[in-house]
Protein backbone atom coordinates (compact mmCIF):
# COMPACT_ATOMS: atom_id res chain seq x y z
CA UNK A 1 0.00 0.00 0.00
CA UNK A 2 1.40 3.40 -0.96
CA UNK A 3 1.00 6.71 0.89
CA UNK A 4 -1.68 8.05 -1.48
CA UNK A 5 -3.88 4.98 -0.98
CA UNK A 6 -3.33 5.08 2.77
CA UNK A 7 -4.19 8.77 2.87
CA UNK A 8 -7.57 8.08 1.24
CA UNK A 9 -8.34 5.62 4.04
CA UNK A 10 -7.15 8.11 6.64
CA UNK A 11 -9.40 10.92 5.39
CA UNK A 12 -12.41 8.68 6.03
CA UNK A 13 -11.53 7.86 9.64
CA UNK A 14 -9.06 10.59 10.81
CA UNK A 15 -7.90 8.17 13.49
CA UNK A 16 -4.57 6.37 13.90
CA UNK A 17 -2.95 4.51 16.77
CA UNK A 18 0.20 2.52 17.51
CA UNK A 19 -1.25 0.85 20.62
CA UNK A 20 -3.89 -1.88 20.64
CA UNK A 21 -5.03 -0.59 24.02
CA UNK A 22 -6.27 2.53 22.23
CA UNK A 23 -8.09 0.94 19.31
CA UNK A 24 -11.26 2.76 18.26
CA UNK A 25 -13.72 1.83 15.53
CA UNK A 26 -12.37 2.39 12.00
CA UNK A 27 -8.95 3.60 13.13
CA UNK A 28 -5.69 2.71 11.35
CA UNK A 29 -3.22 0.65 13.40
CA UNK A 30 0.51 1.10 12.75
CA UNK A 31 2.60 -1.84 13.94
CA UNK A 32 5.72 -0.19 15.30
CA UNK A 33 8.69 -2.06 16.72
CA UNK A 34 10.93 -1.34 19.69
CA UNK A 35 13.71 -2.96 21.66
CA UNK A 36 11.25 -5.04 23.68
CA UNK A 37 8.14 -5.33 21.50
CA UNK A 38 7.01 -6.05 17.95
CA UNK A 39 3.74 -4.39 16.97
CA UNK A 40 3.42 -6.64 13.95
CA UNK A 41 2.34 -9.46 16.24
CA UNK A 42 -0.72 -7.41 17.29
CA UNK A 43 -2.01 -6.60 13.79
CA UNK A 44 -4.75 -9.22 13.74
CA UNK A 45 -5.81 -8.26 17.27
CA UNK A 46 -6.15 -4.63 16.13
CA UNK A 47 -8.46 -5.70 13.28
CA UNK A 48 -10.47 -7.87 15.64
CA UNK A 49 -10.98 -4.89 17.95
CA UNK A 50 -12.36 -2.67 15.17
CA UNK A 51 -9.42 -1.13 13.31
CA UNK A 52 -10.20 -0.57 9.64
CA UNK A 53 -6.59 -1.19 8.59
CA UNK A 54 -3.41 -2.56 10.11
CA UNK A 55 -0.05 -1.55 8.63
CA UNK A 56 2.81 -4.03 9.11
CA UNK A 57 6.38 -4.27 7.85
CA UNK A 58 7.04 -7.99 8.27
CA UNK A 59 5.77 -10.17 5.45
CA UNK A 60 4.60 -13.06 7.62
CA UNK A 61 1.90 -10.83 9.17
CA UNK A 62 0.54 -9.49 5.87
CA UNK A 63 -3.08 -10.42 5.11
CA UNK A 64 -4.68 -8.07 2.54
CA UNK A 65 -7.96 -10.01 2.57
CA UNK A 66 -8.23 -9.03 6.24
CA UNK A 67 -7.05 -5.43 5.70
CA UNK A 68 -3.53 -6.06 7.02
CA UNK A 69 -1.17 -4.41 4.54
CA UNK A 70 2.59 -4.62 4.14
CA UNK A 71 4.91 -1.61 3.81
CA UNK A 72 8.68 -1.37 3.85
CA UNK A 73 8.84 0.47 7.19
CA UNK A 74 5.80 1.25 9.35
CA UNK A 75 7.43 4.17 11.18
CA UNK A 76 8.48 5.87 7.96
CA UNK A 77 5.01 5.25 6.53
CA UNK A 78 3.44 6.88 9.62
CA UNK A 79 5.74 9.88 9.16
CA UNK A 80 4.95 10.10 5.43
CA UNK A 81 1.22 10.01 6.17
CA UNK A 82 1.68 12.87 8.64
CA UNK A 83 3.52 14.90 5.97
CA UNK A 84 0.67 14.27 3.54
CA UNK A 85 -1.95 15.43 6.05
CA UNK A 86 0.13 18.43 7.10
CA UNK A 87 0.17 19.63 3.47
CA UNK A 88 -3.53 18.89 3.12
CA UNK A 89 -4.44 21.12 6.09
CA UNK A 90 -2.99 24.34 4.62
CA UNK A 91 -2.95 26.20 7.95
CA UNK A 92 -0.11 27.98 9.79
CA UNK A 93 2.12 25.63 11.78
CA UNK A 94 4.26 26.92 14.64
CA UNK A 95 7.19 24.68 15.53
CA UNK A 96 9.28 25.08 18.66
CA UNK A 97 12.22 23.41 20.32
CA UNK A 98 14.94 24.30 22.83
CA UNK A 99 16.73 22.96 25.87
CA UNK A 100 14.34 24.33 28.49
CA UNK A 101 10.77 25.63 28.56
CA UNK A 102 9.43 23.99 25.38
CA UNK A 103 6.25 22.61 26.88
CA UNK A 104 5.42 25.69 28.95
CA UNK A 105 5.98 27.92 25.92
CA UNK A 106 3.83 25.66 23.72
CA UNK A 107 1.01 25.82 26.25
CA UNK A 108 1.29 29.60 26.66
CA UNK A 109 1.23 30.14 22.89
CA UNK A 110 -1.82 27.91 22.61
CA UNK A 111 -3.54 29.61 25.56
CA UNK A 112 -3.24 32.93 23.75
CA UNK A 113 -4.07 31.75 20.22
CA UNK A 114 -7.14 29.77 21.25
CA UNK A 115 -8.75 32.99 22.46
CA UNK A 116 -9.34 33.78 18.77
CA UNK A 117 -8.56 30.67 16.72
CA UNK A 118 -9.37 26.97 16.74
CA UNK A 119 -5.95 25.83 17.91
CA UNK A 120 -4.46 22.36 18.15
CA UNK A 121 -1.20 21.68 19.96
CA UNK A 122 1.06 18.85 21.05
CA UNK A 123 -0.54 16.88 23.85
CA UNK A 124 1.71 16.13 26.80
CA UNK A 125 5.21 15.25 25.69
CA UNK A 126 4.47 13.70 22.29
CA UNK A 127 7.36 15.56 20.71
CA UNK A 128 9.60 12.90 19.15
CA UNK A 129 9.80 10.97 15.85
CA UNK A 130 6.61 9.08 16.77
CA UNK A 131 4.82 11.74 18.80
CA UNK A 132 5.07 14.52 16.20
CA UNK A 133 3.39 12.52 13.41
CA UNK A 134 0.73 11.26 15.82
CA UNK A 135 0.08 14.86 16.91
CA UNK A 136 -0.29 16.04 13.32
CA UNK A 137 -2.60 13.15 12.42
CA UNK A 138 -4.82 14.02 15.40
CA UNK A 139 -5.47 17.60 14.20
CA UNK A 140 -9.19 18.20 13.46
CA UNK A 141 -9.78 19.39 9.92
CA UNK A 142 -11.41 22.64 11.09
CA UNK A 143 -8.28 23.69 13.05
CA UNK A 144 -6.99 27.16 12.18
CA UNK A 145 -3.48 27.10 13.76
CA UNK A 146 -1.28 24.22 14.95
CA UNK A 147 1.49 24.43 17.56
CA UNK A 148 3.99 21.58 17.40
CA UNK A 149 6.61 20.89 20.07
CA UNK A 150 9.78 19.16 18.84
CA UNK A 151 12.18 17.45 21.24
CA UNK A 152 15.56 15.94 20.49
CA UNK A 153 18.48 14.27 22.24
CA UNK A 154 20.80 13.82 19.25
CA UNK A 155 21.84 15.38 15.94
CA UNK A 156 19.50 15.28 12.91
CA UNK A 157 16.38 14.66 15.04
CA UNK A 158 15.05 18.22 14.71
CA UNK A 159 15.87 18.07 11.01
CA UNK A 160 13.58 15.04 10.69
CA UNK A 161 10.78 16.53 12.82
CA UNK A 162 10.87 19.82 10.90
CA UNK A 163 10.57 17.90 7.63
CA UNK A 164 7.38 16.30 9.01
CA UNK A 165 5.77 19.35 10.67
CA UNK A 166 7.01 21.84 8.04
CA UNK A 167 6.56 24.86 10.34
CA UNK A 168 5.77 28.28 8.92
CA UNK A 169 7.08 29.84 12.14
CA UNK A 170 9.86 28.47 14.34
CA UNK A 171 11.02 29.34 17.84
CA UNK A 172 13.98 28.07 19.87
CA UNK A 173 13.54 28.78 23.57
CA UNK A 174 17.26 28.58 24.38
CA UNK A 175 20.43 26.52 24.10
CA UNK A 176 21.23 24.84 27.42
CA UNK A 177 23.02 21.91 28.97
CA UNK A 178 20.44 19.25 28.18
CA UNK A 179 21.04 15.81 26.62
CA UNK A 180 24.77 16.51 26.55
CA UNK A 181 25.48 12.79 26.19
CA UNK A 182 23.52 12.42 22.96
CA UNK A 183 24.49 15.77 21.46
CA UNK A 184 28.16 15.52 22.42
CA UNK A 185 28.42 18.71 24.49
CA UNK A 186 26.96 22.20 24.39
CA UNK A 187 28.21 22.91 20.85
CA UNK A 188 26.37 19.81 19.73
CA UNK A 189 23.21 21.08 21.45
CA UNK A 190 23.46 24.37 19.58
CA UNK A 191 24.02 22.63 16.26
CA UNK A 192 21.22 20.11 16.83
CA UNK A 193 18.58 22.61 17.95
CA UNK A 194 19.58 25.01 15.15
CA UNK A 195 18.38 22.44 12.64
CA UNK A 196 15.03 24.21 13.06
CA UNK A 197 16.66 27.42 11.85
CA UNK A 198 18.17 25.47 8.93
CA UNK A 199 14.67 24.39 7.90
CA UNK A 200 13.26 27.92 8.17
CA UNK A 201 16.17 29.35 6.19
CA UNK A 202 15.93 26.76 3.39
CA UNK A 203 12.18 27.12 3.04
CA UNK A 204 11.90 30.91 3.40
CA UNK A 205 9.90 30.63 6.62
CA UNK A 206 9.94 32.88 9.69
CA UNK A 207 11.81 32.66 12.98
CA UNK A 208 10.45 34.10 16.22
CA UNK A 209 13.51 35.51 17.98
CA UNK A 210 14.20 36.61 21.53
CA UNK A 211 16.39 39.65 20.93
CA UNK A 212 17.62 39.53 24.52
CA UNK A 213 19.49 36.34 23.56
CA UNK A 214 22.54 37.29 21.43
CA UNK A 215 23.10 33.73 20.22
CA UNK A 216 19.55 33.44 18.87
CA UNK A 217 20.02 36.79 17.14
CA UNK A 218 23.28 35.63 15.58
CA UNK A 219 21.83 32.33 14.38
CA UNK A 220 18.90 34.03 12.60
CA UNK A 221 20.54 37.04 10.96
CA UNK A 222 19.84 35.63 7.48
CA UNK A 223 16.30 34.36 8.17
CA UNK A 224 12.98 36.20 8.02
CA UNK A 225 12.18 36.93 11.63
CA UNK A 226 9.77 38.48 14.09
CA UNK A 227 11.55 39.83 17.14
CA UNK A 228 10.70 40.60 20.75
CA UNK A 229 12.63 42.00 23.70
CA UNK A 230 12.33 44.55 26.47
CA UNK A 231 13.64 47.20 24.07
CA UNK A 232 11.61 49.32 21.66
CA UNK A 233 13.90 48.47 18.72
CA UNK A 234 12.23 45.07 18.20
CA UNK A 235 8.89 44.23 16.61
CA UNK A 236 7.26 43.69 19.98
CA UNK A 237 8.36 45.27 23.25
CA UNK A 238 7.48 43.42 26.45
CA UNK A 239 8.78 44.50 29.83
CA UNK A 240 9.34 42.45 32.96
CA UNK A 241 7.69 44.00 36.00
CA UNK A 242 10.01 43.74 38.99
CA UNK A 243 8.16 42.99 42.18
CA UNK A 244 8.45 40.89 45.32
CA UNK A 245 5.63 38.59 44.29
CA UNK A 246 6.53 35.02 43.35
CA UNK A 247 4.47 35.08 40.17
CA UNK A 248 5.81 36.71 37.02
CA UNK A 249 4.22 39.91 35.72
CA UNK A 250 4.92 41.66 32.42
CA UNK A 251 3.77 44.80 30.64
CA UNK A 252 2.69 44.89 27.01
CA UNK A 253 0.96 47.80 25.27
CA UNK A 254 0.05 49.38 28.63
CA UNK A 255 -1.53 46.14 29.83
CA UNK A 256 -0.26 44.63 33.07
CA UNK A 257 -0.26 40.85 32.60
CA UNK A 258 0.01 38.81 35.80
CA UNK A 259 0.85 35.18 35.13
CA UNK A 260 0.67 32.10 37.34
CA UNK A 261 4.28 31.22 36.54
CA UNK A 262 7.28 31.65 38.79
CA UNK A 263 10.84 32.44 37.72
CA UNK A 264 12.40 35.08 35.49
CA UNK A 265 13.29 32.25 33.10
CA UNK A 266 9.62 32.21 32.10
CA UNK A 267 9.78 35.81 30.89
CA UNK A 268 10.88 34.81 27.40
CA UNK A 269 8.25 32.04 27.29
CA UNK A 270 5.48 34.54 28.06
CA UNK A 271 6.98 37.07 25.65
CA UNK A 272 6.96 34.57 22.79
CA UNK A 273 3.27 33.85 23.40
CA UNK A 274 2.49 37.58 23.42
CA UNK A 275 4.48 38.06 20.21
CA UNK A 276 2.68 35.32 18.30
CA UNK A 277 -0.68 36.47 19.59
CA UNK A 278 -0.01 40.01 18.43
CA UNK A 279 1.33 38.82 15.07
CA UNK A 280 -1.90 36.94 14.44
CA UNK A 281 -3.99 40.01 15.25
CA UNK A 282 -5.07 39.33 18.82
CA UNK A 283 -5.56 42.51 20.83
CA UNK A 284 -3.60 43.15 24.07
CA UNK A 285 -6.61 42.70 26.36
CA UNK A 286 -7.35 39.28 24.88
CA UNK A 287 -3.68 38.30 25.05
CA UNK A 288 -3.71 39.26 28.72
CA UNK A 289 -6.72 37.03 29.31
CA UNK A 290 -5.09 34.06 27.61
CA UNK A 291 -1.94 34.25 29.71
CA UNK A 292 -3.70 35.00 32.99
CA UNK A 293 -6.07 32.07 32.45
CA UNK A 294 -3.13 29.66 32.05
CA UNK A 295 -2.19 27.62 35.10
CA UNK A 296 0.93 25.41 34.96
CA UNK A 297 0.46 21.73 35.67
CA UNK A 298 2.30 18.43 35.22
CA UNK A 299 4.97 19.43 37.75
CA UNK A 300 6.32 22.29 35.64
CA UNK A 301 6.93 25.34 37.84
CA UNK A 302 3.71 24.37 39.59
CA UNK A 303 3.07 26.06 42.93
CA UNK A 304 1.18 23.87 45.38
CA UNK A 305 -0.19 25.61 48.45
CA UNK A 306 -0.44 23.40 51.53
CA UNK A 307 -1.41 24.32 55.06
CA UNK A 308 2.20 24.40 56.24
CA UNK A 309 4.18 24.88 53.02
CA UNK A 310 4.38 26.46 49.62
CA UNK A 311 5.79 23.76 47.33
CA UNK A 312 7.35 24.69 43.99
CA UNK A 313 6.99 21.43 42.08
CA UNK A 314 9.32 21.60 39.08
CA UNK A 315 10.11 17.91 38.76
CA UNK A 316 9.00 17.10 35.23
CA UNK A 317 12.57 17.37 33.99
CA UNK A 318 15.94 18.84 34.86
CA UNK A 319 19.29 19.66 33.34
CA UNK A 320 22.11 21.91 34.60
CA UNK A 321 20.69 25.02 32.93
CA UNK A 322 17.16 24.63 34.28
CA UNK A 323 18.42 23.53 37.69
CA UNK A 324 20.59 26.63 38.02
CA UNK A 325 17.71 28.88 36.99
CA UNK A 326 15.33 27.22 39.45
CA UNK A 327 17.74 27.58 42.38
CA UNK A 328 18.53 31.21 41.61
CA UNK A 329 14.81 31.96 41.39
CA UNK A 330 13.92 30.09 44.58
CA UNK A 331 16.38 32.08 46.67
CA UNK A 332 14.21 35.18 46.03
CA UNK A 333 11.21 33.68 47.82
CA UNK A 334 10.42 35.22 51.18
CA UNK A 335 10.61 32.98 54.22
CA UNK A 336 12.52 29.83 55.12
CA UNK A 337 13.47 27.46 52.30
CA UNK A 338 14.19 23.78 51.72
CA UNK A 339 15.63 22.43 48.47
CA UNK A 340 14.98 18.87 47.30
CA UNK A 341 16.95 18.14 44.13
CA UNK A 342 17.36 14.87 42.25
CA UNK A 343 19.78 13.52 39.70
CA UNK A 344 20.03 15.00 36.21
CA UNK A 345 20.23 12.40 33.43
CA UNK A 346 21.83 12.16 29.96
CA UNK A 347 24.85 14.32 30.82
CA UNK A 348 27.50 11.83 29.72
CA UNK A 349 31.06 12.72 30.67
CA UNK A 350 29.88 16.04 32.13
CA UNK A 351 27.67 14.39 34.75
CA UNK A 352 30.09 14.43 37.68
CA UNK A 353 31.18 18.02 37.06
CA UNK A 354 27.63 19.33 36.60
CA UNK A 355 26.18 17.60 39.67
CA UNK A 356 29.00 19.00 41.80
CA UNK A 357 28.50 22.47 40.31
CA UNK A 358 24.79 22.43 41.11
CA UNK A 359 25.38 21.29 44.68
CA UNK A 360 28.03 24.00 45.14
CA UNK A 361 25.53 26.57 43.89
CA UNK A 362 22.81 25.32 46.24
CA UNK A 363 25.18 25.51 49.20
CA UNK A 364 26.28 29.04 48.28
CA UNK A 365 22.68 30.29 48.29
CA UNK A 366 22.26 29.57 52.02
CA UNK A 367 19.05 27.58 51.94
CA UNK A 368 17.86 26.27 55.31
CA UNK A 369 17.95 22.62 54.19
CA UNK A 370 19.27 20.83 51.13
CA UNK A 371 18.27 17.26 50.31
CA UNK A 372 20.01 15.63 47.35
CA UNK A 373 18.65 12.41 45.86
CA UNK A 374 20.21 9.93 43.46
CA UNK A 375 23.41 8.07 42.80
CA UNK A 376 24.98 10.94 40.85
CA UNK A 377 24.42 13.47 43.61
CA UNK A 378 25.57 10.87 46.14
CA UNK A 379 29.08 11.05 44.63
CA UNK A 380 29.34 14.81 45.14
CA UNK A 381 31.39 16.42 47.89
CA UNK A 382 29.45 18.54 50.35
CA UNK A 383 30.83 21.36 52.46
CA UNK A 384 27.71 22.07 54.53
CA UNK A 385 25.99 20.35 57.41
CA UNK A 386 22.68 21.44 55.87
CA UNK A 387 23.08 18.83 53.09
CA UNK A 388 21.66 15.33 53.45
CA UNK A 389 22.11 12.63 50.78
CA UNK A 390 19.72 9.84 49.77
CA UNK A 391 20.02 7.09 47.17
CA UNK A 392 16.52 7.59 45.80
CA UNK A 393 13.01 8.87 46.46
CA UNK A 394 12.06 5.80 48.52
CA UNK A 395 14.85 6.20 51.07
CA UNK A 396 14.08 9.90 51.34
CA UNK A 397 10.40 9.22 51.99
CA UNK A 398 11.40 6.83 54.79
CA UNK A 399 13.43 9.69 56.32
CA UNK A 400 10.46 12.07 56.04
CA UNK A 401 8.27 9.76 58.13
CA UNK A 402 10.27 10.70 61.19
CA UNK A 403 11.57 14.11 60.17
CA UNK A 404 9.07 16.76 59.11
CA UNK A 405 10.13 19.62 56.86
CA UNK A 406 9.32 22.79 58.76
CA UNK A 407 10.30 25.52 56.27
CA UNK A 408 7.71 27.75 54.64
CA UNK A 409 8.92 27.09 51.07
CA UNK A 410 10.05 23.87 49.39
CA UNK A 411 11.56 23.53 45.90
CA UNK A 412 11.38 20.07 44.27
CA UNK A 413 13.48 19.69 41.11
CA UNK A 414 14.92 16.68 39.29
CA UNK A 415 14.86 14.65 36.10
CA UNK A 416 11.59 12.89 35.38
CA UNK A 417 13.15 9.48 35.93
CA UNK A 418 13.66 10.35 39.60
CA UNK A 419 9.85 10.70 39.93
CA UNK A 420 10.11 13.44 42.55
CA UNK A 421 6.61 14.50 41.48
CA UNK A 422 5.38 11.51 43.50
CA UNK A 423 6.94 12.74 46.73
CA UNK A 424 4.51 12.88 49.63
CA UNK A 425 5.37 16.05 51.53
CA UNK A 426 3.16 16.88 54.52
Amino acid sequence: MNTAELFDYFLKSKKVTTDTRNISKDCIFFALKGANFNGNTFAQEAINQGATLAIVDEEEYENPSNNIFLVKNTLETLQDLAREYRNYLKIPFIGLTGSNGKTTTKELISAVLKEKFRTHYTFGNLNNHIGVPLTILSIPEDTEIAVIEMGANHQKEIELLASIAQPDYGYITNFGKAHLEGFGGIEGVIKGKSELYDYLRSNNKTAIVNYNDPLQVEKTNDIKRITFSDESSTNYQIKLIESKQEFLAVSYENELIESHLTGHYNFSNISCAITLGAHFGIDPVTIKKGIEDYFPSNSRSQIIEKENHKIIMDAYNANPSSMEAALNNFVKFEGTKTVIIGDMFELGNESKIEHQRILDLAESLNFDQIFILGLNFKETITHSSKVKKFDNRTTFEEYLKGNLILTQNILVKGSHGMRLDLLNIN
